[in-house]
Protein backbone atom coordinates (compact mmCIF):
# COMPACT_ATOMS: atom_id res chain seq x y z
CA UNK A 1 0.00 0.00 0.00
CA UNK A 2 1.54 3.55 -1.23
CA UNK A 3 0.44 5.26 2.08
CA UNK A 4 0.11 2.68 4.83
CA UNK A 5 -3.04 2.42 7.07
CA UNK A 6 -4.57 5.06 8.83
CA UNK A 7 -2.79 3.90 11.93
CA UNK A 8 0.55 3.85 10.48
CA UNK A 9 0.56 7.59 9.95
CA UNK A 10 -0.42 8.52 13.07
CA UNK A 11 2.56 10.26 14.90
CA UNK A 12 3.57 9.38 18.37
CA UNK A 13 1.25 11.63 20.10
CA UNK A 14 -2.13 10.65 18.18
CA UNK A 15 -0.65 6.77 18.62
CA UNK A 16 -2.96 6.49 22.28
CA UNK A 17 -6.18 7.31 20.05
CA UNK A 18 -8.36 4.92 19.09
CA UNK A 19 -11.89 4.58 16.72
CA UNK A 20 -13.48 5.86 20.40
CA UNK A 21 -11.87 8.75 20.15
CA UNK A 22 -12.28 9.43 16.46
CA UNK A 23 -16.24 8.97 16.91
CA UNK A 24 -16.40 11.20 19.88
CA UNK A 25 -14.30 14.14 17.88
CA UNK A 26 -16.46 13.62 15.28
CA UNK A 27 -19.45 14.22 17.31
CA UNK A 28 -18.20 17.70 18.85
CA UNK A 29 -17.06 18.41 15.16
CA UNK A 30 -20.87 18.20 13.85
CA UNK A 31 -21.56 20.00 17.32
CA UNK A 32 -19.62 21.62 19.49
CA UNK A 33 -22.69 21.65 22.45
CA UNK A 34 -23.23 17.76 22.03
CA UNK A 35 -23.42 16.93 25.72
CA UNK A 36 -21.40 14.23 26.98
CA UNK A 37 -24.72 12.06 27.82
CA UNK A 38 -25.55 12.96 23.83
CA UNK A 39 -22.21 11.67 22.63
CA UNK A 40 -22.34 8.35 24.72
CA UNK A 41 -25.79 7.41 23.34
CA UNK A 42 -24.41 8.28 19.89
CA UNK A 43 -21.32 6.16 20.32
CA UNK A 44 -23.04 3.21 22.80
CA UNK A 45 -20.63 4.12 26.09
CA UNK A 46 -21.57 5.15 29.39
CA UNK A 47 -21.38 9.47 30.12
CA UNK A 48 -18.16 8.65 32.41
CA UNK A 49 -16.42 7.23 29.48
CA UNK A 50 -17.00 10.18 27.14
CA UNK A 51 -16.11 12.75 30.13
CA UNK A 52 -13.14 10.81 30.73
CA UNK A 53 -11.93 10.57 27.25
CA UNK A 54 -12.70 14.07 26.09
CA UNK A 55 -10.72 15.14 29.37
CA UNK A 56 -8.03 13.31 28.00
CA UNK A 57 -8.04 14.61 24.41
CA UNK A 58 -8.38 18.42 26.09
CA UNK A 59 -5.09 17.73 28.37
CA UNK A 60 -3.32 15.82 25.94
CA UNK A 61 -3.77 19.25 23.75
CA UNK A 62 -5.40 17.01 21.12
CA UNK A 63 -8.82 18.80 20.59
CA UNK A 64 -9.76 22.45 21.71
CA UNK A 65 -13.02 22.47 22.21
CA UNK A 66 -14.57 26.61 20.86
CA UNK A 67 -17.47 28.71 19.58
CA UNK A 68 -16.15 29.35 15.47
CA UNK A 69 -17.27 32.50 14.52
CA UNK A 70 -19.10 33.14 11.43
CA UNK A 71 -16.65 35.92 9.97
CA UNK A 72 -18.73 37.35 7.01
CA UNK A 73 -22.35 37.95 9.13
CA UNK A 74 -19.91 39.31 11.93
CA UNK A 75 -19.41 41.86 9.63
CA UNK A 76 -15.46 40.76 8.02
CA UNK A 77 -15.85 41.35 4.49
CA UNK A 78 -13.00 40.38 3.20
CA UNK A 79 -10.76 37.41 4.01
CA UNK A 80 -6.93 36.47 2.55
CA UNK A 81 -4.49 34.38 2.19
CA UNK A 82 -1.05 36.24 2.57
CA UNK A 83 2.08 34.59 1.16
CA UNK A 84 5.26 35.91 2.78
CA UNK A 85 8.71 35.79 1.46
CA UNK A 86 11.59 36.19 4.20
CA UNK A 87 15.02 36.88 4.11
CA UNK A 88 17.67 33.91 5.26
CA UNK A 89 16.77 32.64 8.08
CA UNK A 90 13.82 34.96 9.28
CA UNK A 91 10.98 32.67 8.81
CA UNK A 92 10.04 32.10 12.26
CA UNK A 93 11.11 35.31 13.45
CA UNK A 94 8.46 36.49 11.46
CA UNK A 95 5.82 33.90 11.91
CA UNK A 96 6.17 34.65 15.64
CA UNK A 97 5.61 38.76 14.89
CA UNK A 98 2.87 37.90 12.69
CA UNK A 99 1.45 35.41 15.35
CA UNK A 100 1.12 38.58 17.94
CA UNK A 101 -0.91 40.46 15.57
CA UNK A 102 -4.52 40.17 16.42
CA UNK A 103 -5.67 40.12 12.79
CA UNK A 104 -3.41 37.11 11.76
CA UNK A 105 -5.87 34.34 12.45
CA UNK A 106 -3.61 31.28 10.79
CA UNK A 107 -0.13 31.63 10.72
CA UNK A 108 2.66 28.82 9.97
CA UNK A 109 6.07 28.35 8.76
CA UNK A 110 5.94 26.76 4.81
CA UNK A 111 7.71 24.96 2.34
CA UNK A 112 7.94 26.07 -0.89
CA UNK A 113 8.10 29.63 -2.58
CA UNK A 114 6.60 31.17 0.47
CA UNK A 115 8.14 31.07 3.82
CA UNK A 116 5.05 32.05 6.04
CA UNK A 117 1.47 31.72 5.04
CA UNK A 118 -1.46 34.10 7.17
CA UNK A 119 -4.21 34.17 7.12
CA UNK A 120 -6.64 36.99 7.72
CA UNK A 121 -10.23 38.27 7.48
CA UNK A 122 -10.57 42.18 8.19
CA UNK A 123 -13.39 44.32 7.33
CA UNK A 124 -12.87 45.66 4.32
CA UNK A 125 -10.12 45.98 1.19
CA UNK A 126 -9.30 49.02 2.69
CA UNK A 127 -8.71 47.56 6.01
CA UNK A 128 -6.66 44.85 3.94
CA UNK A 129 -4.59 47.42 2.34
CA UNK A 130 -4.13 49.07 5.98
CA UNK A 131 -2.86 45.50 7.62
CA UNK A 132 -0.55 44.68 4.59
CA UNK A 133 1.31 48.71 4.45
CA UNK A 134 1.39 49.28 8.29
CA UNK A 135 1.45 45.94 10.22
CA UNK A 136 3.02 43.16 7.76
CA UNK A 137 5.31 46.11 6.26
CA UNK A 138 7.09 47.05 8.60
CA UNK A 139 8.24 43.71 10.21
CA UNK A 140 12.03 42.96 10.17
CA UNK A 141 12.36 40.20 6.89
CA UNK A 142 9.67 40.61 5.12
CA UNK A 143 10.74 40.60 1.49
CA UNK A 144 7.53 40.18 -0.24
CA UNK A 145 4.18 39.38 -0.05
CA UNK A 146 1.44 38.29 -2.42
CA UNK A 147 -1.51 38.46 -1.26
CA UNK A 148 -4.93 36.12 -2.32
CA UNK A 149 -8.27 37.25 -1.71
CA UNK A 150 -11.20 34.98 -1.11
CA UNK A 151 -13.81 35.18 -3.71
CA UNK A 152 -16.13 32.33 -2.23
CA UNK A 153 -16.18 29.65 0.67
CA UNK A 154 -16.84 26.50 -0.34
CA UNK A 155 -15.32 24.69 2.77
CA UNK A 156 -14.32 25.90 5.69
CA UNK A 157 -13.48 22.74 7.61
CA UNK A 158 -13.12 18.93 7.42
CA UNK A 159 -13.73 16.26 9.75
CA UNK A 160 -11.17 13.41 10.78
Amino acid sequence: MLWGSRADLRTESTKAMDELDLKIIGILQADGRASNAKIARAVGVSEGTVRRRLRRLIKDDIVHVVAVPNLEKMGYGTTALIGLETGPGKSDSVAESIADLDEAHYVVVATGPYDVFVWTALESAESLGDFLRTRIGVIDGVQKTQTFVTLSTKKRFTRV
